[in-house]
């Protein structure tokens, strides 16, 4: 507690560490707040079948992305996940088109390019959702909800489906804005922040949820809570290894005479990590997974029959089975995205260091490459068991809504987004001189890989 306290006040004592702090908890208020603003002409007071629908199954999935705001009807109902499937597409892109790889080299001109194609792509995303949800809205409504609009619900005139549609595309911009402007004037990365607020917003419910359940159990309840307590802890130390997990590749940097001096040989390391995607691939995996209630419509997915069924089944086997492998697939994607063993190779190279029986250069970036993708799949596999874990406890009497919690898309998210924020707390920290945030001072997100440019 007392180092706490100290921490806190390092952290009061750096002005613009405590400006940033400040304006994330703002931005994030703003973004809470609107979870709560109803589309113009719905009654707030008749959102029940909707809430009670977005309780469970893949809709429920959504429903906590979105922090609450898709049950709530609210202008933020389609949350930030179409700007996550907008990004992936572009991502895909950049890999199979010449002009989106253009565009990555160009710097920061073509960042800016991306970006905004991207923000255009997110549009046309969720112009195709907001008719879907609207109409499922429409259908759990009863029909004096909208009443200041239209005087039969069934039969909604065409001013409100616009309207509803162009206020949903601007919820969803303006929570995109909101993330941009926290990374870059905040702290951590805006739109992981803003997701993992909405994951967040759920855990009281969910925990105070499943401890009623455990008390009204007749015989050995609240030890069985106590049971599942701590397996949560286990399995958020694990996913915290998972996250922090490096594995250091020697490099033994060659003596180097400069006039009558020798510098000796130093062996250094460079960290390779296990999981050097972060939870990126769980985001896109996910964003992935919501494809198939998309198509179909969210007012269809209580009728949905056959693989339809199956791929919107969050506990069933073809839902988990298809979310492993699109785990492991966007493992290796992403870390072929962020690591480039070319480079590596060739800044070795410029600093006249080598890895001991290997010659600089290609063979340099073929053993870093080799590496990375031996160190890598057990990371990914690792990665999505945890990701199907939320399927696994929900067999042995776990509630739904607490289960997301033991592992899946929530767990990761939290656990690497936490870290990723407190590493950017403590490198300010550190910067000044000051005490980090734990005793060895160094917490490790997925952004601590050492950067070779």
């Amino acid at each position: 507690m007392k180092r706490l306290i100290e921490t806190l006040r390092n952290i009061n004592k750096i002005d613009e560490l405590r400006k940033r702090i400040l304006y994330t908890l703002g931005i994030i208020l703003i973004y809470r707040l609107g979870s709560y603003v109803v589309i113009p002409g719905v009654d707030p007071s008749m959102l029940a079948n909707l809430q009670n629908q977005a309780s469970g199954g893949l809709l429920g999935l959504l429903n906590m992305f979105s922090g609450g705001a898709f049950s709530n009807a609210s202008i933020f109902a389609l949350g930030i996940m179409p700007y996550i499937s907008a990004s992936i597409v572009i991502q895909l892109l950049g890999m199979a088109i010449p002009y989106f790889q253009r565009l990555q080299r160009e710097g920061e001109s073509g960042r800016r390019k991306i970006n905004q194609i991207t923000r255009y792509l997110t549009v046309a995303i969720v112009a195709l959702q907001a008719p879907g949800y609207i109409a499922n809205m429409i259908s759990q409504l009863p029909p004096e909800a909208i009443t200041p609009f239209d005087p039969n619900v069934t039969n909604p005139s065409l001013f409100f489906w616009v309207s509803s549609t162009v206020i949903l595309i601007a919820g969803t911009l303006f929570v995109m804005w909101l993330g941009e402007k926290i990374t870059d004037k905040g702290i951590g990365n805006g739109i992981s922040l803003i997701i993992m607020i909405g994951i967040i917003a759920n855990l009281p419910f969910a925990l105070f949820g499943e401890l009623v359940a455990r008390l009204e159990q007749v015989g050995g309840g609240l030890v069985y809570f106590l049971v599942e307590i701590a397996v949560l802890v286990f399995v958020i130390l694990l996913t915290i290894l998972l996250v922090q997990g490096t594995r250091k590749v020697p490099v033994q940097y060659a003596k180097r005479i400069v006039g009558n001096r020798q510098y000796g040989g130093v062996r250094q390391y460079i960290p390779l990590k296990v999981n050097a995607a972060g939870v990126m691939p769980i985001i896109f995996a996910q964003a992935i997974m919501f494809l198939p209630i998309t198509l179909v419509g969210f007012t269809s997915s209580e009728s949905l029959s056959g693989m339809a069924a199956a791929f919107t089944n969050i506990n069933g086997l073809w839902y988990n089975l298809t979310f492993f492998i699109l785990i492991i697939l966007f493992t290796y994607f992403y870390t072929a995205v962020t690591i480039n063993p070319n480079q590596m190779a060739e800044d070795m190279k410029k600093n006249g260091g080598f890895i001991p029986g290997v010659k600089p250069g290609k063979k340099t970036a073929e053993y870093l490459d080799n590496v990375m993708s031996r160190i890598t799949l057990p990371g990914s596999i690792f990665l999505g068991f945890v990701a199907i874990m939320p399927a696994l406890v929900s067999q042995v009497g776990v509630s739904t809504a607490f289960a997301q919690f033991y592992g899946g898309t929530s767990l990761l998210i939290l656990v690497g987004v936490v870290l990723d924020t407190l590493q950017q707390i403590e490198s300010y920290l550190l910067m000044r001189h000051y005490d980090g945030l734990t005793k060895s001072g160094r917490i490790k997100g997925r952004a601590s890989a050492m950067n070779m440019g």
